[in-house]
């Protein structure tokens, strides 16, 4: 055989990147003969085992190969989870093995689109089309390549590594019918397909469950042993606890399916040529087609970037920010046409898949058009759909722990598997009873019960979040809220208001600041430059009549009373070249003196003739405008003050910049600096479309500051003080200025006034110097240095960290990385992907990260956090597990709280059916001494009546009402829950042995008969509960040892349940859980002797006897618990 082959594969893209190991196999003849003999040996068993276990289904039928030569691959993921997957190869008869060959040399009749299996032949003609291999897993396709000797994925356009320039000179015409229809051989069909999958085989998948397997085991068994009446109560319960999962993963398939199926399939214009336009349906483009965008808009089908024209898209779907965005068409020459495109890097001229394009622009007689880059699951909104589809498993400890607690208890069973069948070999019991009773022993080790249990906390804290206007697409994640420790949090729209407010502008002219002033619409300001450029530099647009846009620009524009006009589509058309967006003052805010302005509010009249929209990367925007009657154009430009001073001329920069900016920023104000270039009069409009920003944004004239105000929201403080006050640590993560953010910091309370604010600076290697980093207070710049990691004697301090020094010291410093991110507090200029990777960082130091945003630019960070909160309620909190319907960061220790009260209730509820399971193995342990057992009843009265009532209602205690600073376990193998269990567990063995010695040596003790009459009462009063005939104790149930041995246990489980069951500081005390106490009344006042028809009458003072081990039993069981609580031994779920 070949030797063992291991390659990783890069599975998915943008939501969801893992690698894979893959290794490929084919069949192996007397392996599956093997195998076929050991299914029918185990009756079937083998065949479930290898179902659970892919990787053990494929090595026990197959041989390792080369993957060239594979039948099967089976794929592990390299991350911390190491799931296996098994996936099917495929071949495909296709004219070319790409889809990016040219077909020039084949003929048209020849593209195919069949699909075979690995035994097709093909002929070895030259005109033979290829085979090639591929397979499917998590609805992405992967193809052989020859080259790499590996599989890959293709995701577009993007793998010919284009270039802008090319995509406008060699892309722009569209493909041939033949050539769209072989690469959809590689692409498939245009469409996010999810299918809902039919009721059959979700029950199929849910029965094969191995917990189900377990009860049906269980049931069997029980029939066996004519348990009837719990076997049928447990099939009841299978069955609608079957029939709920059901419901609830149909209903999300079928809202997840008709979410993704609105509008996803429409008829598109596509370009056969230059000229050529044909109509088309969505789900036949491919990487390649050109897409034709009609005026009036459409619900984008695909991943496209645009060449020709302007756009104005909603991207809620994608990003949660209702706020339409324009997008330009890719540049075309100079250093950007040069570049690679990336549908990263080039967003701002790429229309996604969902978003909806409200309105286009364009030249006279010429379409907007794009070139399609990404169709299907490739696609932006297919990358999300697929990580809602497949998500990666919640990595929790207590899930884990639960699993290994689980194997204690199946070593338990094995004990008591064995002593059962040595005990009853030596009572030369039949066999067929030895079988049964010595299987019944692990049904009864390992509770049926226990999943649902565990769920029940986490369905019933969901509920009451719902209460509180949180929801949640990820019940499991609740329990891992009760560990958070970090809460990062957005600044814009979640600590502080979303608006932002003019404060003042403040002008520079001759190289200084004039005096700041609070009115931007004043008459004397109408022709200044400044204010010019306030009412043209934004990306503002008119839809139904309203303006709609970025809130900034909004109220920037707002500011200065100007009036915006856009040219209706049938100007657009009369006019060539394209009609611009017109922006003038209004005729009201002249004076009196109207006759000497008249000339100079026409001439203020301007069109904007071409934008550069604002770029997070580049920080800053810019337009070219036309003033009226003028000769030449203007350029102006906005962005963050650093970054507009970079591109001004120095002159032009008053010398108190720095100071100035400082003085505002510190203060809490968001800053926005304004420049203004005059350019060359020989620029005509159509040589202004090609140009690139770089031409454009250089050599300008500093114009000013403009002051925005941002308020914090009322309820901030407080919750972050709340959090502060539970030993929560938070930061904040934003895209907005450095001195902003610390301002804001101080101002919530997340840095307090006596705290010194450290800025850790770092550059990249430049000019043969290394890279470096400096560190200097915000108050002063006095003590800039560097740091060797060692922390001073007092830790009032805090590092505040840009996205730019952030990134360096990843790259050059990893050493520092996690010293640094231990006493950050903020983090200014973030990306994106920078706050993902910020939360990734976290993690890695074993932080539990909470994330709020308001969902615009957070959705990578939402996603990765253990619990990501979004504050926006539009389709972008998909990618969150939990949204809040109240805009305000109130949600986080709410949540906070439901979590830790879930938690423990996770804790309590494992624990309690821990120590029921053993509480009953002793009871039938013991009476398998005597060669006796538990009767049907009095299983089904502990089982039901007991046992399900407390642990779905001791889930039902809500959350404490306050935060408090201790933080619940997360583990479940731990010193000292363990020594609690053990403890119980030992207490209740001593009083159940007690009770089982003690009774056999009272003075009325004999071996029961239907006769036996301890009790000294009349026959007929006894005779109720009695059948004298008493045909069913052929199995001995009634006798003295049994009816002594089930109130006993009874009692246990009830004294149990209360130790188990305490309050506060996580939830609220169970003496104020009404339902509970409901419950626990009528479990109790069923405890009448007479009411289980499988016991005996017992005299009174062995009742008074039995009470007192009761009462014994309750007093160690509490005490021992207390006492190990009080020399803080035992975690804290006890509380």
């Amino acid at each position: 055989p070949p030797p063992p082959q291991k390659k990783q594969v890069s599975i998915g893209q943008n939501f969801d990147v893992s690698v894979q190991e893959v290794s490929g196999y084919r069949p192996c003849l007397w392996k599956m003969i093997l195998v076929g003999a050991g299914v029918i040996c185990s009756g079937g068993l083998l065949l479930l085992l290898l179902y659970w276990l892919p990787e053990w289904g494929v090595k026990s039928t197959c041989t390792q190969t080369t993957l060239k030569d594979a039948h099967t691959v089976l794929l592990r993921t390299t991350d911390e989870f190491r799931q296996w997957f098994r996936a099917k190869v495929h071949v495909m008869l296709a004219p070319g093995k790409k889809p990016f060959d040219s077909l020039a040399s084949q003929p048209e009749s020849q593209v195919t689109n069949g699909d075979g299996d690995l035994g097709v032949s093909c002929l070895d003609s030259p005109l033979s089309p290829s085979q090639v291999h591929y397979f499917v897993h998590h609805s992405a396709r992967y193809y052989w390549n020859d080259v790499m000797q590996n599989f890959e994925l293709y995701k577009g356009l993007e793998d010919v590594n284009v270039s802008c320039a090319s995509l406008h000179s060699e892309h722009s015409s569209g493909l041939s019918k033949t050539l769209q229809d072989y690469r959809r051989l590689f692409f498939g069909e245009n469409e996010i397909a999810v299918r809902v999958p039919s009721l059959l085989k979700l029950l199929v998948k849910e029965v094969l469950n191995p917990f189900y397997i377990f009860q049906l085991f269980s049931i069997i068994l029980w029939s066996f042993e004519d348990y009837y009446y719990y076997a049928s109560a447990i099939v009841l319960m299978s069955i609608i606890s079957i029939a709920t999962s059901l419901y609830t993963i149909k209903k999300q398939y079928v809202m997840l399916h008709d979410m993704v199926a609105a509008h996803s399939v429409v008829r598109v214009s596509v370009c056969r040529g230059n000229k050529d336009i044909e109509q088309a349906m969505s789900t036949e483009l491919v990487p390649g087609d050109v897409i034709a965008i009609p005026a009036n808009g459409m619900i984008m089908p695909c991943d496209a970037v645009l060449v020709c024209g302007t756009c104005i898209v909603n991207e809620s779907m994608l990003t949660g920010e209702s706020v339409p965005v324009t997008k330009t068409s890719l540049p075309s020459a100079g250093e950007e046409g040069a570049r690679s495109y990336n549908i990263d890097e080039h967003k701002k001229h790429t229309l996604y898949c969902g978003t909806h394009v409200i309105q286009t622009r364009f030249y006279t007689g010429e379409l907007v058009k794009a070139v399609v880059v990404r169709t299907g699951f490739s696609t932006e909104k297919g990358q999300l759909v697929r990580s809602i589809l497949y998500p990666k498993p919640t990595d929790f400890k207590l899930y884990h722990d639960a699993y290994l607690f689980l194997l204690c208890l199946v070593g338990v069973a094995g004990i008591g598997f064995i002593y059962t069948i040595v005990l009853s070999i030596m009572n030369k019991v039949p066999a067929k009873t030895i079988i049964i009773e010595s299987l019944d022993i692990v049904t009864i080790t390992v509770p049926p019960a226990l999943p649902a249990a565990m769920t029940a906390g986490i369905v019933y804290a969901q509920r009451r979040l719902k209460r509180v206007g949180i929801f949640c697409i990820s019940p499991q994640r609740i329990n891992m809220c009760g560990q958070l420790n970090v809460v990062c949090f957005d600044k814009t729209g979640t600590l502080t208001e979303d608006g932002l407010d003019l404060w003042a502008i403040h002008r520079a002219e001759d190289g200084s600041f004039c005096s700041p002033e609070s009115e931007a619409a004043k008459v004397s300001l109408v022709n200044t430059t400044f204010v010019a450029c306030m009412a043209t530099c934004h990306s503002l647009t008119k839809i139904e009549g309203e303006l709609s846009g970025d809130p900034l620009d909004l109220k920037m524009f707002s500011a200065t009373g100007w009036i915006l006009e856009e040219p209706t589509e049938e100007e657009t058309a009369l006019h060539n070249p394209i009609m611009p967006t017109v922006v003038r003052p209004p005729k009201h805010i002249v004076p009196e003196r109207i006759n000497q302005h008249i000339f100079r509010i026409g001439a203020c009249e301007m069109g904007i003739v071409r934008q550069f929209p604002f770029s997070s990367a580049l920080q800053r925007m810019s337009v070219v405008v036309r003033r009226l009657g003028a000769k030449h154009m203007d350029a102006f430009l906005k962005g963050a003050p650093e970054v507009v001073a970079s591109l001004c001329r120095q002159h032009t920069i008053p010398q108190t910049f720095t100071e100035t900016l400082e003085a505002y920023t510190r203060q809490g104000f968001r800053v926005i600096a304004l420049a203004h270039r005059q350019l060359e009069s020989k620029l005509s409009w159509h040589k202004v479309q090609s140009l690139s920003r770089d031409v454009i944004e250089t050599n300008m004239e500093f114009l000013g500051l403009i002051i925005m105000q941002n308020k914090i929201k009322p309820e901030t403080a407080g919750v972050l003080c709340e959090l502060q006050r539970a030993n929560i640590r938070t930061l904040m993560v934003t895209g907005d200025n450095m001195l902003t953010a610390i301002s804001v910091a101080r101002d919530c309370g997340m840095v307090r006034p006596c705290e010194k604010v450290i800025i850790a600076d770092a550059g990249p290697p430049k000019d043969f110097q290394p890279a470096s980093i400096t560190w200097h207070y915000t108050e002063n710049q006095l003590d800039e240095g560097t740091w060797d990691g060692e922390v001073s004697q007092e830790q009032s301090y805090h590092f505040a960290v840009s996205g730019k020094a952030f990134a360096v010291i990843i790259e050059y410093f990893p050493q520092l990385v996690k010293k640094l991110v231990l006493r950050a507090t903020v983090f200014a200029r973030m990306a994106p992907d920078q706050k993902t990777q910020l939360v990734e960082v976290l993690q890695s130091m074993d932080y539990t990260v909470g994330m709020c945003g308001d969902g615009a630019n957070d959705c990578g960070a939402l996603k990765r956090a253990h619990s990501g909160i979004s504050l926006s309620e539009l389709e972008a909190s998909v990618a969150s597990p939990f949204t809040s319907s109240t805009s305000n960061i109130s949600c986080v220790p709410n949540l906070i709280r439901e979590g830790r009260a879930a938690l423990i209730t996770s804790f309590c509820v494992f624990k309690f059916m821990a120590l029921y399971s053993i509480i009953q193995f002793i009871s039938v342990i013991l009476l398998y001494s005597v060669l006796s057992n538990l009767g049907d009843f009095q299983f089904l009265f502990i089982d039901l009546i007991i046992i399900l009532t407390i642990a779905f209602t001791m889930s039902l205690n809500p959350a404490w009402k306050e935060l408090v600073w201790r933080r619940p376990p997360s583990s479940l193998i731990s010193g000292q829950l363990l020594f609690s269990v053990l403890t119980q567990i030992l207490t209740c063995l001593v009083f159940q042995v007690l009770a089982f010695l003690l009774v056999r040596q009272q003075s009325w003790y004999e071996t029961w008969t239907p006769e036996s009459d301890a009790c000294n009462v009349s026959r007929s009063i006894f005779s109720l509960g009695v059948n004298v005939t008493d045909p069913q104790n052929h199995k001995n149930i009634r006798n003295y040892e049994n009816t002594s041995l089930f109130y006993i246990s009874t009692f246990q489980y009830l004294a149990v349940a209360i130790v188990f069951s305490k309050g506060k500081p996580f939830r609220q005390p169970s003496y104020k859980n009404c339902k509970a106490k409901t419950v626990l009344g009528a479990a109790l006042t069923a405890l009448h002797p007479l009411l289980p028809p499988q016991i005996v009458c017992v005299p009174h003072d062995w009742r008074v006897t039995l009470v007192i081990i009761m009462i014994g039993n309750a007093a160690a069981s509490f005490l021992l618990e207390v006492r190990l609580r009080n020399h803080h031994t035992l975690p804290a779920c006890c509380d």
